[in-house]
């Protein structure tokens, strides 16, 4: 599914729909880490945006509900370039996907299966789709989903990743939901290709926290990773 030569591309913002989703895949298997940022102040947010791509973190999602998370994705987009594994979270409506596409997204993440998935693949784009059960999978699947976004996963654990594993042995899983440094392991060691993970990472840095202590918690995530 993932090649080497994958591995090497960049995740990017080019006008191939399959290349993009196979940087996509290749960026998570490699990197096994997701950035969530979710946050109250925009100016913040951007700002953790960047502390967490020059602290060596390459894929970082920009949740919807954050005030001004639209800016917050095309200011980071010219701020970091076109290369950035940059995209957008909480992703529901299609017209979430087209103003998170048109600020420079260049992957979705939703919370379930919704009208996004199909809307941000028929733009090109690679959508990591929220489901929990076996029936949420194979429509997220059918819809044209990337990958799946196992959530919340601390209902489950990884019993559940790995239950879910059994039937579904190819797809690629990333729990989000409950993800702490020890948690994160475990659930790679259960099968996972990458975690997302949102407070135990991002803390309050987002809402005008200390970018200290957020450059301290991305070391300790990517060095357990």
């Amino acid at each position: 599914m993932v090649t080497g030569a994958d591995l090497a591309a960049p995740i990017g913002r080019g006008t191939d729909g399959t290349v993009k989703e196979q940087s996509f895949l290749a960026t998570l298997t490699e990197r096994r880490l997701l950035a969530i940022v979710r946050g109250t102040d925009a100016d913040a947010a951007l700002r953790t945006v960047i502390t967490l791509a020059e602290e060596g973190v390459e894929l970082i999602e920009v949740s919807l509900v954050t005030p001004g998370a639209v800016r917050v994705i095309r200011d980071a987009r010219a701020a970091l370039g076109e290369s950035a594994g940059l995209g957008a979270g909480t992703v529901v409506t299609a017209g979430d996907v087209r103003a998170a596409a048109d600020a420079g997204a260049s992957y979705l993440v939703t919370p379930a299966v919704s009208e996004a998935v199909r809307t941000g693949r028929e733009l090109g784009l690679p959508v990591l789709a929220g489901a929990l059960t076996p029936t949420e999978v194979v429509t997220a699947l059918s819809e044209g989903a990337t990958a799946i976004k196992l959530f919340p996963a601390s209902l489950g654990g990884t019993r559940h990743l790995r239950a879910l594993r059994d039937p579904f042995p190819q797809v690629p899983f990333v729990p989000v939901g409950g993800v702490g440094v020890a948690e994160a392991r475990e659930y790679l060691d259960a099968g996972a290709v990458a975690v997302g993970v949102g407070s135990p990472l991002v803390g309050d840095a987002a809402a005008g926290g200390d970018l200290g202590a957020l450059k301290e918690r991305i070391k300790s995530f990517l060095d357990t990773l």
